[in-house]
Parts: C-alpha cells; structure tokens; sequence
C-alpha cells in the first residue's frame, strides 16, 4: 500500500477520540495515524498523551475551522494519500485498501469517499455523504441514499464503485500532490461545503471524484456542530453562493444566482415564521457577508476558470422540486 496519513481533525473532541479512535488505529495498521488538534479547550490533549502516547499529535495554536486546521496539518504530514477523518466515525476492518488500490489504479482519481451509514441506526446510510455525493443544476448537494432530511435504507443498492460529483468531509480520501497543488481547503469557508468546493476545483482540474462502496465506515454525525445551529445555518448558506461564483460556469451562473438568492429569501422567511427565528437571521447575515466577500469570490473564481469545467454528474433538474412536489425520496427515482 502507498503510504497514507490518516488523519483526524479534533476540537474538544475528547469523547469521541476515546470511542473511536482506538477502532482506527487498529484497523489502519500499514497508516500513518494523527490526531491534529485545533486548539481544544477539553483535556483532549493530555488523555491523548496518557491513552496513546505513540500517536501523532500536531497541536495548532488556533481554531480556524475544519478547512485551515487542514491546511495547517497536512502542511506538516508527508504522505501520498491523505484521509481525512471526522473523530466521530468507526471505521471497519479493511476500510482503506480498496480505496487506495482503486487510486493506485486509477491515476486520475483526486478524492474518493466510502460508504457512509449511520453509527445510530446502522441499517441506514448517514446524513453527511451516504452513498456519494451531487448538486443539482440550482447547485443545491443531495446524496445516493440521502435526499434533504430522508435516509435510505442500505440494501446493496449502492455496493458498486462510481464517479460522483463531490466526497463527504466526513470521510475524505485525497491525493495529497492534487491537494496540494490547489492549494487546500479554502479557508474563508471555514466549515461546511468545503469539501464540495475542493471536489469542484479538483474536477476543474482534471481530477476525478468517486464513491466506493467496497468500504464502510459509520458516522455518528453532529460531533461539532448540531443541525439546528444558526452559525450551521450561516456557513451553510454562505458557502453555497460561495460556491457557485467561484466554479460555476458564466452562463449557467448569471441565470442560477439570482434564483438561488431568491429561493434563500423565501426560506429565510420560512425559518422566521416557522421554525427558528435565529435561522431566518442566520439566512440573511449569510447574504450580507457574501456580497463582502463577492469581489475575492471573483479573484477565486478567475484562478479556477483556468481550468477545466466539467459537467459530469450535475444532476439536471431541480431537487428541491422533485423532493417537495413530485415526492421523491430515493436517488433511483432522479433522472439524470
């Protein structure tokens, strides 16, 4: 096997490193194991040093979210693959060498991620990936086996290996000399959608992205932040018009912005009068700080539109339409 770093990004994070964590060190026994802290509070440090005192430690003086934390660890870990792993997932016994081999193999392959399912519910794929990922032509993410809210149940529908359109963060298996030459993570999105953000770049480059169901590993999800936060909400939001203006292609762009914008409003307005007042003004706030930021978005987008803008695996209709109106809640019922 190609020498590969697994690596797991903790903040306060000590739980879940003393439930987890012994799983992966025992079945990544041919990797690399570290655990970079991003500048916990917790004692999650000390029982590390006193639990397991031969793993890597990369101690950051600074909390910069789950994309500079990366940035500044994998900076300080030479390796050929990167996988970047959330501390609240179990991995399996032989979760990494048919992923390896298949980018071994395959010298196009930029990022890969596994099966996805849920550390609660087993029998079901988890929220963050599932079964790989995709965005819609409005750019709005849904996963194979995970539409909005509704979960799969995992019946071997989604055992194969295929080409995707981004890899869950969760679970992040990367080709550090793709990583690299992009430049990481982007740091202003600090966290949520980076990882589709990455894949978007490094398809824009000619890499590929795929899901491989040969692997599995379980997520217990909301180890940082939990659904319902507004700061998710704000991020969320945020980085999704983010999105867009940096690696969408100008035509599709000029028409799709302005009804994104519109269709954020009108869900703004739903969190305001229906569910969470805080997630309403979490909606806003978003937009005001992406028209701040719209002018480095652009700068972003100049250095991407280099490149090659693939349009493979972009789902061609409207999710938010088929999941709301037509009622579909399962990926074989999308027509690509």
């Amino acid at each position: 096997m190609a020498r590969t770093a697994v690596v797991i990004l903790n903040y306060n994070g000590r739980k879940h490193l003393e439930t987890f964590l012994p799983g992966v060190i025992q079945n990544s026994q041919d990797c690399q194991v570290i655990v970079a802290d991003n500048h916990s509070t917790d004692d999650s440090i000390p029982f590390l040093k006193e639990n397991f005192p031969t793993i890597n430690i990369i101690s950051l003086e600074e909390n910069g979210g789950y994309s500079r934390g990366y940035n500044l660890a994998l900076q300080q870990i030479e390796a050929d693959y990167y996988v970047l792993l959330n501390s609240d997932v179990e991995v399996t016994k032989d979760w990494i060498s048919p992923i390896i081999s298949s980018m071994e193999e395959n010298l196009e392959i930029g990022a890969v991620q596994p099966k996805i399912k849920s550390y609660l519910e087993k029998s079901k794929f988890e929220y963050a990936g599932a079964a790989g990922g995709y965005i819609d032509l409005l750019g709005y993410p849904f996963c194979r086996g995970r539409i909005f809210l509704h979960l799969e149940e995992d019946r071997g529908q989604y055992d194969d290996v295929r080409e995707i359109f981004w890899a869950t963060g969760a679970c992040l298996f990367v080709r550090a000399s793709a990583f690299h030459s992009l430049g990481g993570l982007d740091e202003d999105f600090f966290a949520h959608m980076e990882e589709i953000d990455l894949c978007w770049r490094l398809q824009n480059a000619g890499h590929k992205i795929f899901y491989n169901g040969k692997s599995t590993v379980y997520h217990l999800g909301g180890g940082t932040l939990p659904k319902t936060n507004p700061r998710k909400t704000f991020l969320n939001f945020r980085n999704g018009l983010s999105l867009l203006v940096k690696n969408m292609p100008q035509p599709l762009l000029l028409l799709i912005l302005p009804l994104r914008i519109i269709l954020d409003w009108a869900a703004g307005i739903k969190f305001m009068l229906f569910d969470s007042f805080e997630d309403g003004q979490a909606v806003f706030k978003a937009h005001f700080y992406f028209l701040i930021s719209l002018s480095e978005n652009i700068k972003k987008r100049k250095a991407n539109q280099k490149q090659k803008e693939p349009l493979q695996n972009i789902y061609k209709g409207l999710i938010v339409f088929d999941y709301y109106f037509r009622k579909y809640r399962r990926f074989d019922q999308l027509r690509f």
